[in-house]
């Protein structure tokens, strides 16, 4: 495995290199923003922020389960911390928006580097409950993390420096692709301090509060508070509702988020305990799989170019296709006593091969059919039985026997993404007719009553 690692990790990296490489070469930067020395220092303050808080994120990723083991937790109890975080984003993904706008932007982003220094404290603990605790915590800290920043930068580049709006895309575009370069690292770098400096499956956590600490201190001395708009919980709820109810393309959409991405979830709690036997290094494996997710990215990107023309829809069709083949993939080669960790790595790789095509795709056709206006509260809708369903997968692996429960949970999300492909055929088969699922086509290709709206 060590062997198989390394190299997948290389080759992955290097596939990306070469489509990254390519892209810059067609598309050469030619745009304003490239040449306003304010936006450049502006986007500067942003990511001191904001990069040193997802290397600290990406960071706990590789051995959180590890640890766990190491404190010589049964595989049950460990699940029940998994739950713990689980359930602590779903309530506090509820209400972080309007915490963020109440509380201020600016003070969140501090509040999320001190939670989360806290919640990396508690891993030195071998108590349960203060590992609960730390794991609820977490839950807070990763919600403040997917909503305060980006709430702070949208409000300040629009409403205090009034630069064209077309150009925040461009900010959270480099921010994704340094994403992927830090999770890729981050994976590299938790490898070093617990396996090569031996100093255990702490270590990442303990590295990861001066990033937190940093993060605070930069944007307590260098950014400005700003506030959103006040709004009611209860009605925010109620509108996402009734928009969910009313457009079957987002009563689809949700469901399959919320079938494919309980399946993700349940796979980030698995994977160690499948690799983890056979000798992986299980920073690298990460490494690996984050490889694998920017190899997708680029993949998607290149696929809705020009050259190609292919439709988020169908792309969205082939990561949950993929995703149903590694799982059954997954329920032969975790077979107790004639396991096979070199295909199950592969299939691990190609999940998260499928998520960089299918979070971009999600992405889009979520902004083409659900309004800014209704857009939190359809997301909380999304949330909720995303949530409970990995809860309820991890659960049932809580009341199993390890080897035989881990086949048969890859068996049933196996299931699980077998339903959502079939969402998928039905969206699949709306979008045909729905020029609003699709990419808007080149000028004179398209009658003008059937071109999609401008992106």
């Amino acid at each position: 495995m060590l062997l198989a690692s390394y190299s997948a990790c290389a080759l992955l990296l290097a596939a990306c290199l070469a489509l990254e490489l390519a892209a810059c070469r067609s598309h050469p930067p030619a745009a304003p923003h490239h040449a306003n020395p304010a936006f450049r220092r502006f986007q500067r303050g942003y990511y001191r922020v904001y990069l040193p808080a997802l290397a600290a994120d990406w960071l706990q990723g590789p051995y959180l389960y590890k640890l766990y083991q190491h404190y010589r937790f049964l595989e049950e109890q460990i699940a029940i911390l998994y739950v713990c975080g689980f359930a602590s984003s779903v309530l506090f993904g509820l209400v972080s928006s309007s915490l963020v706008d109440r509380l201020g932007r600016k003070k969140s982003c501090v509040l999320f580097s001190l939670t989360y220094s806290i919640c990396c404290l508690a891993k030195l603990s071998r108590d349960y409950l203060v590992l609960a605790a730390g794991r609820i915590l977490g839950g807070l800290s990763t919600a403040l993390l997917f909503s305060a920043f980006e709430a702070w930068y949208v409000h300040e580049h629009v409403e205090r420096y009034d630069f064209p709006t077309e150009w925040i895309a461009v900010t959270f575009s480099r921010a994704a692709f340094w994403n992927n370069v830090i999770a890729v690292g981050a994976g590299g770098a938790a490898d070093f301090f617990t396996e090569w400096l031996g100093l255990g499956p702490v270590a990442p956590f303990m590295v990861s509060i001066p990033l937190l600490v940093l993060s605070g201190v930069f944007a307590v001395k260098n950014w400005d508070e700003n506030y959103g708009k006040k709004r009611a919980f209860s009605k925010t709820c109620g509108d996402g509702l009734k928009r969910l109810l009313s457009d079957r393309r987002v009563l689809l959409l949700g469901t399959i988020q919320a079938l494919f991405e309980s399946v993700v979830y349940i796979f980030i709690f698995l994977w160690t305990p499948v690799l983890d036997p056979h000798g992986a290094p299980l920073g690298i494996v990460f490494s690996g799989f984050m490889a694998a997710s920017m190899l997708g990215s680029s993949l998607y990107r290149l696929a809705i170019s020009k050259s190609y023309r292919l439709q988020p829809v169908h792309l969205l069709s082939l990561a949950v296709l993929l995703v149903f083949f590694s799982l059954f993939m997954l329920t032969f080669s975790t077979n107790p006593g004639q396991e096979s960790p070199a295909e199950s790595f592969l299939a691990f790789l190609l999940i998260e091969l499928s998520c960089g095509l299918y979070f971009p795709a999600m992405g889009f056709l979520r902004r083409k059919v659900v309004p800014e206006k209704d857009r939190l509260g359809v997301m909380n809708w999304f949330r909720l039985p995303l949530n409970l369903l990995a809860c309820l997968g991890l659960l049932v692996l809580h009341d199993s026997d390890r080897q035989t429960g881990t086949r048969s949970m890859f068996g049933i999300c196996a299931a699980v993404a077998l339903l959502a492909l079939l969402a998928v055929g039905r969206l699949f088969a709306l979008s045909r007719h729905d020029a609003e699922l699709r990419l808007p086509a080149p000028p004179g290709q398209a009658d003008a009553a059937d071109a999609a709206p401008e992106l």
